[in-house]
């Protein structure tokens, strides 16, 4: 009984996994793709700045509803439906439309990623955990979701590469061919969650029972006066900005050291395989020591790394910045794995624990507005390699912060445990 047990919670933690693996790719495709798309919309760094600026103002305007509704909502419409928007969207966008419908189409993504999916497949797979398994679900989950990334990824570079090189077809085409993959991935995925994930997640109700007036308020009130829940969402904001820094990588690469955009792709691509190592490990060496020290020291090493990025010369060689790409990688992604797991810290009832996943997002993932934005002012205004180091630089400073709150947390956290802290 145990066992079967086990084993549907496992099978859910996979679905959810694969559906989160197959959200994002096609959204952040600048990823790998960054030159290609803009010679291909023939648009400039700073309007695919706006299209991303958007996507997260949207992100954060949709954080607190998201959160709501994954309070009252079984997660299995919200995330079929969040898949088949993605795609359909997806399908738009590789008719290389207008900048006017490009900013459309990503508004449409902020949508169907931030109200309907985001609150809902974190706070499901937080209820199928126990509370001695939140590190290595949510570690799984991050993992998971970079490794169903990474495969797609290969597939998605090598199928570029084979176009360009051996069928001498255009860049258009090449990343018109990546596009139509992406969406029939999430075409395919979308009725398979609807019919496997569960309507009452972990076996706990995911729709909840109605509540008297106020109680909403009541709930913010309760969830904004506990300091863990700030800490650990600005643990999420620090660690998130460090990640951020992945999305440059490949204009990086490519225009400082002079790479070419498939080699580009193959080593941004390589670094995504680092996800599903340092997500899972992180995750249960979270669950076997202490979740906040772990994530404290993962932080610190990946700001360290971030800042010898910086230090790097224009004249390093391929294996170096390989080397030093893929260490960062393993990293930020560890980081991604292990702090989610620091709101079951945070004693937040299950009933609400969608509105704090809300919450904690709001704060967190504030960056997706304002670094897109940042990121290509400083490259206009400092072209070359002086504009990519203030842009890094800056977040390295947002390391060293991340790192501090992270350790306060443990502190706060082995005081009301009653233990000692070391």
């Amino acid at each position: 009984m145990i066992a079967a047990e086990n084993f549907r919670r496992y099978f859910q933690l996979g679905v959810i996994t694969l559906a989160a693996g197959a959200m994002y790719p096609l959204i952040y495709l600048r990823q790998n793709f960054e030159v290609a798309i803009l010679d291909t919309f023939e648009i400039t760094i700073s309007q695919l700045g706006q299209c991303y600026s958007m996507l997260g103002v949207i992100f954060v305007a949709t954080y607190l509803p998201s959160g709501w509704l994954a309070d009252r909502v079984s997660p299995r419409g919200l995330v079929a439906f969040s898949l088949a928007a993605m795609a359909l969207l997806g399908v738009w966008f590789s008719t290389v439309p207008s900048f006017t419908s490009l900013l459309i189409i990503f508004a449409g993504w902020g949508i169907s990623t931030g109200l309907t999916f985001w609150a809902a497949h974190l706070k499901a797979v937080t209820l199928l955990a126990r509370h001695d398994e939140q590190g290595r679900f949510l570690g799984i989950l991050d993992g998971g979701r970079g490794l169903v990334e990474a495969i797609l990824a290969s597939i998605a570079i090598i199928w570029f590469a084979y176009s360009i090189n051996s069928l001498g077809q255009p860049t258009e085409t090449a990343l018109i061919k990546v596009i139509y993959l992406y969406v029939g991935f999430g075409l395919v995925l979308a009725p398979l969650a609807y019919l496997f994930i569960d309507k009452d997640t972990g076996g706990r109700p995911v729709v909840s029972e109605r509540r008297p007036p106020g109680q909403l308020r009541k709930d913010l009130r309760f969830i904004l006066g506990k300091e863990e829940i700030w800490l650990a969402a600005f643990c999420i904001l620090c660690g998130y900005q460090l990640f951020w820094t992945t999305y440059s990588y490949s204009g990086y690469l490519q225009n400082i050291y002079g790479m070419t955009g498939v080699a580009v792709g193959a080593i941004t691509v390589a670094k995504l395989w680092t996800r599903p190592l340092g997500a899972v490990a992180a995750g249960f060496i979270g669950d076997r020591y202490d979740r906040e020290k772990t994530l404290a020291a993962l932080m610190l090493a990946g700001t360290v790394l971030v800042a010898l990025l910086i230090a790097m010369p224009t004249s390093a060689g391929t294996y170096s910045l390989l080397a030093l790409v893929m260490l960062i990688g393993l990293m930020t992604y560890a980081i991604r794995g292990i702090f989610w797991s620091t709101l079951d810290s945070c004693n937040i009832p299950a009933r609400i624990k969608g509105l704090a996943i809300g919450v904690m997002s709001l704060i967190g993932y504030s960056p997706d507005i304002y670094l897109p934005l940042l990121n290509g002012l400083l490259l206009e205004r400092f072209p070359g390699k002086l504009g990519y180091s203030l842009y890094f630089g800056g977040i390295v400073v947002m390391g060293i912060l991340g790192t501090m709150a992270a350790w306060r947390l443990h502190v706060l956290v082995r005081r009301a445990s009653g233990n000692v802290v070391s």
